[in-house]
């Protein structure tokens, strides 16, 4: 195989038989089917990689804000399970208070179904999906790379490869989109400040119960710093979780079952339950190596305080997809770095600077949970925020930029 093969829609094939794309994503999530979507859009050739069979469970709350909804691929359609006009807070079970909303706040989804639509999205733009394939790793140096715009992709399984055996695929640009404990996140040298513990139970029951809770989601602050835990229908079905630092599992576990216990559900046997780790990214970590780039979880993506990575995930997988194209297009490796500095520009100046007021929210919450409490459920300008940021009409960090009381609020827990 020659250096000199085009890149974008070439067809080239590597021993004549698997063809160098030109850009392969490994992981269907959210942020991966995304990233397939944008770049397969482009015309080019693109295959996307999951290890595991779709559709498939994952430990998520499923709420879809407006930024999320504005990220989706045209045309998608939500398979909301419920809209959202009602939230009801409690501080550790006290102090209950329901707040109304005339318009929807945010929809409700299960993730089997909402991911398993985003990456028929991405095959109808033209993307190969292959399941049941895990990716071992990637070089971008060494005797399997024949040439310095390829990346060679080591894989195991998928269809009619004996189990066990590694086979490699060769692409112009790799998208990391697999997840928390990335391996593409790993090449990348991918840096976590923040790890946190995510507990959920997914609770079926009866007509009645359900009917109480349709439309309405409820958010508890937790008695561990920086946890709360929620509970959101899913029409016969409630998903109920709560999130702390990692480190005290017995700690997050009991928050849980109190938590249940006080909601009046714990007669009812959860269909499943599960956990997972959250990981946000330090300042200083790289998005990308080489011709490598990472997006959502695999990079560290998601909103520090309430640790919400849908909408991260859809927004830099569709970043990833777009200039992992460009990456494939580069014919050197100066022209490659300079398009994988813009991807990392680009996401910090957005992502990047949420996630910053997200870390001063955070450290607010921590130190001071029952007077947001206060002022979510007693100060209306409050409340229009918070329904403003989930409906998408503002940001955090526009928050922070146009309200006085917050911008003081964060400076005092700058301030030593």
């Amino acid at each position: 195989m020659s250096g000199e093969q085009p890149a974008q829609g070439s067809g080239a094939e590597n021993d004549g038989t698997e063809p160098v794309w030109d850009v392969v994503v490994v992981g269907a999530g959210p942020a991966g089917a995304s990233a397939a979507h944008a770049a397969a859009v482009t015309g080019r050739r693109v295959l996307l990689l999951e290890k595991s069979e779709l559709p498939r469970y994952k430990t998520c709350g499923g709420g879809i804000i407006g930024p999320s909804r504005d990220a989706l691929p045209p045309g998608y359609e939500l398979p909301l399970r419920d809209r959202v006009h009602a939230v009801t807070f409690s501080l550790n079970g006290r102090l209950t208070r329901t707040k109304r909303s005339r318009q929807m706040l945010f929809g409700l989804i299960n993730r089997p179904e909402f991911d398993a639509g985003l990456v028929d999205a991405a095959r109808e733009a033209g993307a190969e999906v292959r399941t049941g394939v895990t990716v071992s790793r990637v070089e971008q140096h060494g005797p399997g790379v024949p040439d310095r715009r390829t990346v060679a992709v080591v894989v195991t399984g998928g269809p009619g490869v004996p189990r066990g055996e590694e086979q490699t695929v060769y692409a112009r640009a790799v998208v990391g989109a697999d997840g928390s404990a990335s391996r593409i996140g790993a090449h990348v040298g991918v840096k976590l400040d923040q790890v946190d513990l995510g507990l959920e139970s997914e609770i079926p029951v009866p007509a009645s119960v359900a009917e109480d809770w349709a439309g309405r989601v409820h958010i508890d602050w937790g008695p561990l710093p920086g946890s709360y835990g929620w509970v959101f229908p899913k029409g016969d079905s409630l998903t109920v979780g709560v999130i702390s630092a990692r480190g005290d599992g017995g700690a997050t576990k009991r928050y849980l079952d109190d938590f249940v216990a006080r909601l009046g559900l714990s007669g009812f046997e959860p269909s499943v339950s599960s956990g997972h780790l959250t990981r946000c990214r330090a300042d200083d970590s790289p998005l990308s190596r080489g011709r490598v780039l990472v997006c959502g979880d695999a990079a560290g993506l998601l909103e520090p305080w309430t640790r919400e990575g849908i909408s991260y995930a859809l927004r830099s997988g569709r970043l990833a997809g777009e200039w992992a194209v460009r990456i494939a297009e580069a014919h050197d490796a100066v022209d490659a770095r300079r398009q994988a500095l813009n991807y990392a520009f680009a996401v910090k100046a957005g992502l990047g600077v949420e996630m910053g007021v997200g870390r001063r929210m955070l450290a607010l919450f921590e130190r001071r949970p029952g007077l947001l409490h206060a002022a979510l459920t007693s100060f209306p300008p409050a409340w229009r925020a918070f329904a403003g940021i989930t409906r998408g009409k503002r940001s955090l960090a526009d928050l922070v930029r146009s309200h006085s009381i917050a911008r003081r609020a964060l400076d005092a827990v700058d301030r030593p």
